[in-house]
């Protein structure tokens, strides 16, 4: 799950690939590098950290040559270290190679190569500088010595080869891992992803698995898996993908929340007839299945719930990383519904190419255009509500919500009503996001020394309490655990004690009744309870208000002030929410 990049053009290199990986930062920021070629050597340097902190360390941006790669990192084979920050290179430094995914085989191949090279890393990455220095041969182009490497490689990978043995010419491979060139004038790149030149081009061509391009700083060359060179020509990318500024925010994450609003209704800005042609496709099938990680997942039992109470539709939710153990009900009667931000994601690629192997068709809910998953699937919808960049997912959460609100009522044949409702929605939600932006962060301000949160709800809420908690997790780095508020005897109820928060997502739906008589259960324990409902009660100790709306439509109001929350609570430990340890924004490994 890392950055790359590669340029060549007639202007500095180094510049263009330290901006290029500032917009890749969100894949991987552990560590970061550049390699140019210039004056017949390479020229590298890399450190560990963040992007800034490199450059600032160790002058990035300074070094030679108008070609080379760039790398950020987050760390799969080996700590964090210098030595093992990308790029890397063989004995010789003659090789150096920046790459993101996994090489599943790399001990076998290195314990092959060890022979007759050093290697200096614990990555896996840098078998790879090592099998092409092993088959290059004097007067052969790069590209022979690279794909006859890349035959050795079992696993994931895009990567992206630079040598002073062809000045100027970069040589990149993708298999499971995505890769797009962008075409300048006078310049190429390729990357990760095409947010990373969208300042310089956007003339993009999206590189397939088993191709291997070659391109300098005029022209590019695509291979396919037999060798044979591919036509494929440029297509132009939309204005509106263009990379968001923070615009005042000192941080992405507030920002966007604060945009969802606007995002409800681009979202609504859907083109009605691929909506119903999406609608059709799951009207058609006999089974319904959904398959997402993370946020997505919890937006994905929330369609779940839709489908079922609005449509009346049955339908299953599988974890993506678990698909291929329970797909094999999956067959040509199947239509599932894969939810990703990226459509990168490795777990639900996998589980597509399953799914349409067996004959199922693909309905893919995704925000990133032209990415992998899009390309695979029978029907896309995109969520619109433009770039996010913070790694934890907020907006794109509500849009996959909106999705899910006009599929259910288009199935219902009520699409008109859902329009109209989420749109007045949006505005009734903006007033809110005002008013709890200034009271959340008091709560979040006396809570800042708990260190174990409790979610709880009933119904098509308890997805909320799910959503709400992995936020905590992920920017706050709190232990929160979400459940149905009926689960609490079987068990949790133990842990409770003097001053537990327990968060209580409680609106004046049909689970109210019952979530009050779980909460006393909780107070009677000493709990601390954050009360987040359209009405006061005398057992919250803490009451976030959300509008007053009809029942389906509570997951859209409660989980934008608990999204706050886990910002502000981010900000009262002193950490950065939008770069959470361990975590990236496209998770493209498996």
């Amino acid at each position: 799950m890392c950055g790359i990049v590669g340029y060549s053009g007639k202007r500095p290199a180094a510049p263009a690939l330290l901006a290029a990986l500032a917009r890749l930062e969100y894949r991987g920021y552990d560590s970061a590098g550049i390699a140019t070629v210039f004056g017949g050597d390479l020229h590298i340097k890399k450190g560990i950290g963040k992007l800034e902190q490199v450059e600032e360390n160790c002058s990035l941006s300074h070094l030679p040559g108008n070609s080379g790669i760039g790398h950020v990192r987050w760390a799969t084979h080996g700590g964090v270290t210098t030595g093992n920050a990308h790029p890397h290179c063989d004995c010789e430094h003659y090789i150096a190679v920046a790459h993101n995914g996994i090489i599943d085989n790399f001990e076998a191949l290195k314990r092959r190569l060890s022979k007759t090279h050093t290697f200096v890393s614990q990555t896996d990455t840098e078998v790879i500088a090592h099998l092409v220095e092993e088959y290059l041969e004097p007067g052969a182009p790069l590209e022979q010595a690279v794909g006859r490497a890349v035959k050795d490689l079992k696993g994931t990978y895009a990567l992206v080869v630079a040598s002073p043995v062809e000045p100027g010419k970069l040589v990149a491979c993708r298999q499971g891992s995505p890769l797009v060139l962008g075409i300048g004038k006078g310049e190429t790149y390729v990357a990760s992803d095409f947010q990373a030149f969208l300042d310089s081009t956007r003339q993009v061509v999206f590189i397939e698995d088993g191709e291997m391009v070659v391109l300098t700083h005029n022209l590019f060359h695509i291979y396919g898996r037999d060798g044979k060179r591919l036509r494929r020509p440029p297509v132009m990318l939309d204005n509106s993908l263009v990379k968001a500024e923070k615009e005042g925010y000192d941080y992405f994450m507030l920002k966007e929340i604060m945009e969802q609003p606007d995002a409800i209704l681009a979202t609504l800005r859907q083109d009605k007839q691929t909506l119903q042609k999406a609608a059709g496709l799951i009207s058609r099938s006999r089974n319904v299945v959904f398959t997402a990680c993370g946020t997505s997942r919890h937006a994905a039992l929330i369609g779940r719930y839709l489908f079922s109470s609005v449509a009346h539709r049955l339908s299953d939710v599988i974890i993506a990383s678990e698909f291929g153990y329970f797909g094999e009900a999956v067959n040509e009667e199947t239509v599932v519904i894969a939810v990703s931000q990226s459509g990168e994601t490795a777990d639900v690629l996998e589980g597509v190419r399953e799914a349409k192997n067996r004959g199922a068709k693909v309905l893919s809910i995704i925000n990133t255009v032209g990415s992998s998953l899009a390309r695979v699937s029978d029907r896309v919808l995109y969520l619109g509500c433009g770039p996010e960049i913070s790694v934890a997912a907020t907006k794109s959460f509500i849009s996959q919500l909106v999705i899910f609100y006009l599929l259910a009522f288009t199935l219902a044949g009520r699409l008109e009503e859902a329009t109209g409702e989420l749109a007045r929605l949006a505005a009734e939600i903006k007033e809110n996001l005002a008013a709890n932006n200034y009271a959340v962060p008091e709560v979040a301000d006396l809570l800042s020394g708990k260190d174990k949160f409790y979610y709880i709800a009933r119904g098509i809420n308890y997805a909320v309490a799910g959503e709400a908690a992995l936020k905590l997790k992920e920017v706050a780095y709190v232990h929160a655990e979400s459940m149905p508020a009926g689960e609490l005897k079987h068990g949790t109820l133990a842990l409770i004690e003097e001053g537990t928060p327990v968060v209580a997502i409680t609106p004046c739906d049909v689970t109210r009744e019952h979530m009050l008589a779980n909460v006393a259960e909780v107070k009677a324990r000493g709990a601390f309870v954050i009360g987040v409902s359209d009405l006061p009660n005398n057992l919250f100790d803490a009451f976030v208000e959300v509008p007053q709306v009809a029942e389906v439509y509570y997951p859209l109001v409660s989980i934008i002030p608990l999204q706050l929350f886990a910002f502000y609570s981010a900000i009262a430990r002193g950490l950065d929410p939008d770069r959470p340890r361990n975590l990236a924004k496209s998770v493209t490994v498996k």
